[in-house]
């Protein structure tokens, strides 16, 4: 087992190694970008669009405040998603808007 940092991120990490997850290799990883307002800012979507056009915005709904999601294909890494989501928030930091949370989709284990 490696050993991941004590944050929300490495438990994450930990949680997919412990469940069988293969990090040596690609796959889709999905991020949010969460806003304080929303919607956000025309300027703000087309910002992040450029950066990664496949985005999809999700509208609030009941509890759910809404928020734009994009996906990175790569293989999985505590250095790649803290890279990731630092740069994103900085880039809509201006907007209102943060990147504090991705995940991947995760086939279950066989036996």
């Amino acid at each position: 087992m490696r050993i991941w940092p004590s944050d929300v991120d490495g438990d994450v990490l930990r949680r997919l190694e412990e469940a069988g997850f293969d990090f040596s290799k690609p796959t889709l990883i999905d991020f949010n970008v969460e806003f304080e307002t929303w919607p956000p800012s025309e300027n703000a979507v087309d910002t992040l669009a450029r950066e990664f056009p496949n985005l999809k915005i999700f509208e609030p709904e009941d509890e759910f405040s809404g928020d734009i999601t994009f996906q990175v294909y790569d293989r999985v890494s505590y250095e790649l998603v803290m890279r990731v989501q630092r740069e994103v928030t900085d880039l809509m930091a201006s907007f209102g808007g943060r990147c504090e949370s991705w995940g991947v989709w995760q086939e279950p284990l066989t036996h």
